[in-house]
């Protein structure tokens, strides 16, 4: 497979949220604006690269009784550092994300791309799945937050573009999200069944 066809892969036919539902806390969690949800999807892609990246380059130096926790390891590193160059240059938004920074360590995706693809293949390959991947759910979160902003408080990236009149705060809060995320899962879906 080349690696146009693995990065498309994780951008659209197997997108981490709308196909394979896979990192749920997060999506639910952290996208009651876009802007959260694009910081956290790009916290996300930048530590499944660089873990996919290193853990396709050590694979065959790490027996199969502790691959896991060798990811894990490998994982838990990378997610620091974001949560330190959150905390030391974006005090606000690391606030706003919270505790879902450190759950990027057993985010299901990360550690899926690991097991299923970079464990398997070499590092070129692996980047671009992680880039894939990522971006898939960077995109998923940041259209997911987007239209909860827009419909929750009238706001597209903290510009107001609807009177406060249209705000239905029930998109703001966890009904909204699960709601927004139903109709996009649908909308995805039958966008890919039309093209298969």
């Amino acid at each position: 497979m080349n690696n146009l066809k693995v990065f498309l892969n994780g951008l659209i036919k197997e997108n981490p949220t709308f196909v394979l539902l896979l990192g749920m806390c997060p999506t639910l969690g952290t996208t009651s604006s876009a802007i959260n949800g694009m910081s956290m999807g790009l916290a996300t892609t930048f530590v499944l690269i660089c873990s996919n990246v290193v853990i396709a380059l050590l694979r065959n130096l790490i027996p199969d009784k502790v691959h896991i926790p060798a990811y894990i390891v490998v994982i838990a590193s990378f997610v620091t550092a974001v949560q330190m160059i959150m905390q030391a240059y974006l005090p606000d938004l690391y606030k706003t994300l919270g505790l879902f920074i450190p759950l990027i360590v057993v985010n299901c995706i990360i550690l899926g791309r690991a097991e299923a693809f970079a464990a398997k293949n070499g590092a070129v390959p692996s980047f671009f799945d992680g880039l894939g991947m990522g971006l898939g759910f960077t995109l998923a979160l940041t259209l997911l937050g987007a239209l909860r902003e827009l419909l929750g408080t009238g706001t597209f990236f903290g510009f107001s573009v609807l009177p406060a009149s249209t705000n239905m705060l029930v998109f703001v809060l966890a009904p909204g999200a699960f709601i927004t995320l139903g109709f996009l899962i649908a909308i995805f879906n039958a966008i890919n069944a039309k093209k298969g």
